[in-house]
């Protein structure tokens, strides 16, 4: 892999990139297009898997019940079954994921530059 350029004093990171690479260790997480979407209206706080359905236009069921369980099995989003009639299912962000807020944050903003500059 490439060296990333800028300074440890800007990004705090070597810019070193090898096998251990933290930033593509996060990149393969918040890769795709739905799972950052995901994480984006979860961060609002917990979702029943209806809600995250209609929220996330054009998912399949079985496409967010795959990257749901994805982020649960890589410790960032939990999931509560209530014993109901019928049984509800919420998922929310664990405190691992949501320390994704920045990311997202940080994504939404550049998206925003990017709409403006491409429309001025």
């Amino acid at each position: 892999m490439q060296k990333m350029t800028g300074s440890t004093e800007t990004t705090g990171y070597d810019g070193v990139c090898g096998s251990d690479c933290p930033v593509s260790r996060c990149a393969e997480i918040i890769d795709g297009k739905w799972t950052t979407r995901i994480i984006r209206d979860l961060l609002s706080g917990p979702r029943r898997f209806s809600e995250l359905r209609r929220s996330l236009d054009g998912i399949s069921p079985k496409m967010l019940a795959q990257r749901l369980r994805f982020l649960e099995d890589k410790g960032l989003v939990s999931r509560k079954v209530y014993p109901s009639v019928p049984p509800k299912t919420e998922y929310r962000l664990t405190p691992l994921g949501a320390e994704l807020k920045t990311v997202i944050m940080a994504m939404a903003r550049f998206g925003e530059r990017l709409k403006s500059e491409n429309t001025a």
